[in-house]
């Protein structure tokens, strides 16, 4: 790759973390690609999309971003930093602008994760108690990843990072897609985001899309190869 190949930061959603793009990163690295897989505070849409593109704008060069599940949130509004030159979903939420995560589920069938939610909580800045929540430990292998190794999932089901419930109606400030070109990967078997949802945000954005039969939410950790893939799309179109 050139001087000016993207750097290619990967943003984990809810109820993951960095780890979870492992084998991506291998698979990204082995291309000569430059790679940087953040920490997501999981917070609040509006303080983690800022710290997104913090990251991003104190990368040399061009960025591409790509975010997973609630990532895809993330990267929809911190895109916007002037070095982004692409944006890549994977089984992920494409937000419009003024639009929430729970507003767009709202138009489509619930998927379980709704029924499968444990509430926790935790001190606010404030001092106040707020709310998070995750995945309960014994639905997390059918909702999160059914096409991933049980003894994977049993790991991961108790290393996962909660998601301040406020998350889920704080509204996008900005929709970076409608300005940087865009791709999507659809989980036809996900039962964490409706298929529905990924497909309409995909669509929406005018997205190149590649739907991806069988997989689960956790298509980064059971199917790398193909997600990378999709992602050296983007970073060829931006070289």
């Amino acid at each position: 790759m050139t001087e000016t190949t993207p750097t290619v930061v990967l943003v984990h959603g809810a109820f993951a973390d960095a780890t979870s793009w492992s084998g991506v990163i291998a698979e990204l690295q082995s291309h000569g690609i430059p790679v940087l897989a953040p920490p997501n505070p999981l917070r609040s849409l509006s303080a983690d999309a800022a710290y997104v593109a913090s990251v991003a704008s104190q990368i040399d060069g061009p960025v591409i971003l790509v975010g997973h599940s609630y990532g895809g949130a993330i990267i929809t509004v911190a895109g916007t930093a002037e070095n982004v030159v692409g944006l890549v979903y994977v089984a992920a939420y494409v937000l419009e602008e003024g639009e929430s995560l729970g507003e767009l589920q709202d138009r489509f069938p619930a998927s379980p994760l709704g029924a499968n939610l444990k509430q926790w909580t935790y001190p606010a800045a404030d001092g106040t108690d707020a709310v998070e929540v995750s995945i309960a430990a014994g639905a997390f292998p059918s909702v999160f990843a059914a096409d991933v190794a049980e003894d994977v999932t049993t790991v991961l089901a108790v290393a996962q990072r909660p998601l301040a419930a406020a998350a889920f109606t704080e509204q996008a400030s900005a929709a970076a897609w409608k300005t940087k070109p865009s791709w999507a990967l659809i989980a036809a078997a996900d039962n964490a985001i409706n298929p529905d949802v990924e497909r309409f945000g995909a669509q929406r954005a005018g997205a190149t899309v590649v739907e991806v039969e069988g997989a689960s939410h956790a298509v980064a950790v059971s199917q790398p190869k193909t997600v990378a893939e999709l992602i050296l799309q983007a970073v060829r179109a931006a070289g």
